[in-house]
This record gives C-alpha cells, structure tokens and sequence, in this order.
C-alpha cells in the first residue's frame, strides 16, 4: 500500500522530537507500506500539507499527531476515497481507540499496515468536520485556556487548568441558547452541551467510546446542571457505565440540528480543536463520507442449529 505520511510536530508526542519523522517512516516501511512522501511540519500550515498528501497519487494519509491532526485530515479527506490511518500518537487518542487501533505506536502501524478499509460517518457545523464530538460552553472555554498555554503547562499548569475548571462550576454562566432539533426552536440552558459523532457507549469503564461509527446519527447531550455534586454523579455514573440515564443530562439522537444565539460568534471545540463561528451553528450528520484504515477484523462465524 502506498502511503503519505503527515507529522504535526506541535501535538504532545511529537514536540521537541527532531528524529520523529524518519524514525515512523522507517517503521512503516519495516511492517511493508511503501511511503511515496513525508510532509514534517508544526500546526501551523497542517491543512495545507494534508491538502498536498491528499493530491498525490496514494491509497492513505498516515498521520502522526494529536486528535486535531486527525480532524484536519478528515477534513480534506471527506467523499475522496482516500482512507486515513491515524497513530496514536495523541493525548487522547479518541478515533485510535474507536477503530480499535492498538495505543502502542509499533503495533499500531503493524496492525494498520495489514488492515482493512472501512466506512465512517462524520460529523459537520458549518462546513467543519468533526470524527468525535463537538462541544460548546464550559468545556470550550476550557480548551481555549489549555491551548493558550500548551508549551508552558507541566504540572503546574494541570492543575491551574483544573482549577480552573473547578472555579468555572460556580462562575460560569449556564449557555442561552436557541436549540431545533427538527420540531422548532426551544430555549436551552446549559453550561455543556455535547454534539457527538454516533452515541456513546455503555458499559463498565466504557467512557466516551463508540463501538458504531456508521449509525448515521447525531447525539446531543446537554448537562442541566454542572455543579460540584452533579458532576461527581456524572463522572460515577460515566465509570460504572449508567451515565446517560442521569437525571441530569438530556439526550437526543437526530440527522441535523440547529443552535442559534444572540451572540455574534459562538466559540466551540471540535475534537479538541476550538474555533469561533457565527450562529446560527448547523449540524448535520455525513453518513459513511470518509474512508479510514482499521486492524482487520475476524469474520464472525455463524453456526446453524442442529436440526
């Protein structure tokens, strides 16, 4: 399989690492991938290489980054056939652990380059492309901090962020937002709302994973309320697998739907990634619109009753 190979130098793994690049191309080369270019770069100019692996006669776009190079990718890769195959080389490795692809960089290529091409749907907001969620309030604001700081965080800067966060419970105003999921326009409250590409699972320790990426669905997840208690209910109820049933949280699963605000920009994160957008916001789900690389999968085997 011939492939490009994209490195976001900037994303947590990759920083400060001169050798990277040559070292996953000799990897990829050793588990039998023929690598017909290798485009190194920081985040700067990350779509425009994506935009260049993508005209190149290939068959994949290997990227090496964080889940914002990933979404980058999908991006210019959405309805053009040619499959992305992410490494885990992330903080937190949303669409890898989706697609199964195992978190150890070596068994990662090993498994992609005798893997198999799948279909998945993607999510949309005006035209940008997200594989996992979108979010808006709380959370967003969060990530806009985190980005601010990212070469400076270490330890410190954790806990700054959580504190953070802690404060923003208290401080931070519940969203006033315009909500149609297909039936008119209801009012929303809310100081998290998740936008999420197919439904999370549930399960024992399965926090926001996906066992389906071809559902061909949205599902929003607004938090009520978002004070201290709720949210340790919430994080209990995420760890022991009942969470969606959280008096809480409101869900809908739609195709399409609408956020509208009085504000002139909306800021939101998509798959980790934050950026401001005029309203009104419009999702919609793209079914089966982007080809990826996965491990291959066993058949499953059907045996017959005995008659």
């Amino acid at each position: 399989m011939k492939v490009a190979l994209v490195l976001n130098a900037s994303s947590g793994a990759l920083m400060g690492r001169t050798d990277a690049a040559a070292e996953i191309e000799r990897k990829l080369r050793d588990a039998g991938m023929e690598v017909g270019s290798v485009l190194d770069g920081d985040a700067t100019d990350i779509l425009q290489r994506m935009q260049r692996a993508r005209d190149l006669p290939v068959e994949a776009i290997v990227t090496a980054g964080g889940d914002g190079t990933i979404s980058a990718a999908a991006q210019v890769l959405v309805g053009t056939g040619v499959a992305l195959a992410p490494l885990p080389l992330g903080t937190m490795n949303l669409l890898p652990k989706d697609l199964r692809i195992p978190l150890d960089l070596d068994a990662a290529i090993v498994a992609l380059a005798d893997g198999e091409r799948a279909e998945i749907d993607v999510g949309d907001v005006n035209g940008h492309v997200f594989l996992c969620n979108s979010m808006l309030g709380m959370p967003a604001r969060l990530a806009e901090r985190r980005e601010r700081n990212r070469r400076n965080m270490g330890f410190g800067g954790w806990w700054r962020l959580v504190a953070a966060g802690l404060k923003g419970l208290y401080r931070y105003p519940p969203m006033r937002v315009g909500l149609d999921l297909g039936h008119g326009s209801v009012t929303l409250r809310s100081k998290a709302v998740v936008v999420a590409n197919n439904a999370y699972d549930e399960g024992f320790g399965q926090m926001l994973t996906r066992s389906r990426l071809d559902r061909g669905e949205l599902t929003l997840y607004a938090a009520r309320r978002l004070s201290a208690w709720p949210l340790v209910r919430i994080s209990a109820g995420m760890a022991l697998g009942v969470w969606r049933q959280d008096p809480d949280i409101e869900t809908h699963s739609v195709r399409e739907l609408t956020v509208t605000s009085r504000r002139k920009l909306i800021r939101i994160m998509n798959d980790g990634e934050t950026m401001l957008l005029p309203p009104p916001l419009r999702y919609r789900i793209r079914p089966l619109a982007l080809t990826v690389l996965r491990p291959r999968r066993e058949p499953v085997a059907f045996v017959e009753d005995a008659a």
